[in-house]
């Protein structure tokens, strides 16, 4: 039985990062379950590699066929953002093993879906004050910064993703992501380790 090993953690925390270089591990041979989004896509983002870049019509689409397995609206300063997981034929977990990021809602529902075993925890932590200062950099370097949306952000995850919220979504292991590669072994030797 293969596992969904799902990225989770706070805004600028990393997570994709960590996801690219998860993927991009040839030992791990993790497809990638890609997530679908109706906001606009950040510069070099790719459609297809980091989100699908949609539209509520084919959200609307997924959730009349049954297809939806869970959906996230954030209403932005930019509008409603919408982000979810479909089952569109990407995942087979009787031949492998996938690489997933979202929230700690969407989790819980993927471990609704796919059940308690097969969807394994990846939950990045970075120090508040250091997220802050990394989201600002990114943000910096958009064609059109996004300045109240990323404080917006920044302060909704404060409670999103509290300690309560993370304990009840089952969350047992945690890493630091102080140094990139060292954060990326870390989550290397877990996912080998559940992969046998």
């Amino acid at each position: 039985m293969g596992k969904i090993f799902y990225i989770m953690g706070k805004s600028a925390s990393g997570k994709d990062r960590i996801y690219s270089l998860l993927a991009a591990h040839k030992e791990l041979n993790l497809k990638t379950l890609v997530l679908y989004t109706t906001r606009p896509m950040r510069a070099g983002e790719v459609d297809g590699k980091n989100y699908y870049f949609t539209d509520d019509k084919k959200l609307k689409e997924f959730r009349r066929n049954g297809c939806l397995i869970e959906a996230r609206a954030y209403h932005t300063v930019h509008g409603i953002w919408t982000y979810f997981t479909a089952d569109d034929g990407q995942v087979d977990l009787g031949r492998s093993d996938y690489l997933g990021i979202g929230t700690l809602d969407s989790f819980v529902k993927m471990k609704k879906y796919y059940g308690e075993d097969a969807v394994c925890p990846v939950y990045i932590q970075v120090e508040d004050g250091e997220r802050l200062s990394r989201a600002l950099k990114r943000e910096r370097e958009q064609a059109n910064p996004k300045y109240e949306e990323m404080c917006r952000r920044f302060i909704a995850d404060q409670s999103d993703f509290s300690e309560e919220n993370i304990l009840r979504a089952g969350i047992w292991k945690r890493f630091q992501n102080i140094d990139l590669e060292t954060c990326v072994q870390e989550i290397v030797n877990y996912v080998k380790s559940m992969q046998q």
